[in-house]
């Protein structure tokens, strides 16, 4: 794979291509970061009450940019962004719901949250240094990675489709512009070799304001661009160490989270195989991948401090992106973070990405999260797949990795 790469991963590009390759990766990654705020805020009772959704997302990037450069520079060194997991959504809508919690303010609950997030991290990062995650790597080969990359990708579908879906003809025109540009155009010009997703986004992205101006989507239509989140978000503001208010420990909220943050552990080793196959590294030992986990630990534990009401974990979408663009710089991950924590304070410039429309967004992920299962399933090149004990424990790792989260459902 390395020998394929435009950029390997200790490259640095030219300032130009970094900064642009940095803002790509920074693209890339604020479909999630936003999602997770927007769909936290009705469960948070902060729906009503847009400008702090805005401070919450601009938190999230605030702390997101800060992860990154820990997890890239002290931990695994992998070019992996760090941001928001959906790991964790499940039993932080189970925190708010609490009885103890029907009548609380958004900040009540919020800091709630923050106590069980805290209290999880403490555990990830336990686990991480002391290598209980390294010791059982000796019974992970490419059989039992394959299926856990690939479902990886598999498990994001309902954010594919059915998002894109709110309006094919936009989700399918992002769909169609990543696939002309990545995968037909990249050997005609090198802009389409390093930026086919952010070039897709900022095309669609300005179809669809144009059919918004003329009337065309009016408000209230899933690709409508609307600007009121702009407009009513402030010019500045710095986010700080419990904003929201102290956090509030308790034993059940922090045991269920628990649960989010074995679901994230067990993805990040994934997500480290995926990333280092891509961005021509070598394969994760133990020790990276203990490093990897504990740092994910500590911004975890950051992200709690700073109240996001989420914890932190590494990204598909970027990993997919390393392999669209070919390039697997560390420094260019770098870049996007610096550009997450100086743009978090900017709070117009933040607040302008929660103009996309829904359709853009899903119709990215159509393309991003199969590159991911694909990635999964390239691992099968070392399998005998002649074996019927091989074919046995993949075959039965995919369907009951699909079927047990319906199982809990």
């Amino acid at each position: 794979m390395s020998k394929n790469l435009i950029y390997g991963i200790d490259d640095r590009p030219p300032p130009a291509e970094l900064l642009a390759l940095g803002f790509q990766h920074y693209l890339t990654m604020f479909g999630s970061t936003v999602a997770i705020p927007l769909l936290l805020a009705p469960a948070l009772g902060m729906d009503g009450d847009p400008v702090a959704v805005g401070w919450l997302i601009s938190t999230m990037f605030f702390v997101s940019g800060i992860t990154t450069l820990l997890q890239t520079t002290f931990g695994n060194r992998l070019p992996l962004v760090q941001g928001g997991t959906f790991s964790l959504l499940a039993p932080t809508f189970a925190i708010c719901g609490m009885a103890a919690l029907a009548d609380a303010g958004w900040q009540v609950r919020l800091q709630h949250v923050q106590g069980a997030i805290i209290s999880g991290a403490i555990v990830e990062i336990v686990v991480g240094y002391t290598g209980l995650v390294g010791k059982l790597l000796r019974f992970v080969g490419p059989i039992t990675i394959a299926p856990t990359i690939a479902l990886i990708g598999l498990a994001l579908f309902k954010f594919g489709a059915p998002v894109a879906g709110t309006h094919w003809g936009i989700g399918g025109l992002t769909i169609g512009l990543i696939i002309l540009f990545s995968q037909y155009l990249r050997p005609t010009h090198r802009i389409f070799e390093l930026f086919p997703i952010m070039l897709a986004i900022l095309i669609a992205w300005g179809v669809t304001a144009i059919l918004t101006v003329t009337g065309v989507f009016p408000p209230g239509h899933p690709a409508h661009v609307s600007m009121a989140n702009v407009a009513s978000a402030p010019w500045f503001r710095v986010p700080y160490p419990f904003q929201w208010g102290l956090p509030v420990f308790g034993f059940a909220a922090a045991i269920g989270m628990l649960a989010g943050y074995l679901a994230s552990i067990v993805e990040s080793v994934g997500d480290y195989y995926a990333c280092a196959r891509l961005a021509g590294a070598p394969v994760p030992g133990k020790r990276t991948i203990n490093r990897g986990i504990g740092m994910e630990g500590i911004g975890c534990f950051i992200a709690g401090v700073f109240g996001t009401a989420n914890g932190t974990t590494s990204y598909s979408e970027n990993i997919g992106a390393i392999g669209l663009t070919r390039v697997g710089s560390r420094r260019v991950v770098q870049a996007g973070a610096w550009m997450m924590i100086g743009l978090a304070t900017f709070g117009k410039f933040g607040a302008l990405f929660t103009t996309i429309p829904q359709p853009i967004v899903g119709g990215m992920y159509c393309a991003m999260f199969g590159m991911i299962a694909a990635v999964g399933l390239s691992n099968l090149q070392f399998v005998d797949l002649n074996s019927t004990r091989n074919l046995f424990i993949l075959g039965f790792a995919f369907f009951m990795g699909l079927s047990m989260p319906e199982y809990f459902a």
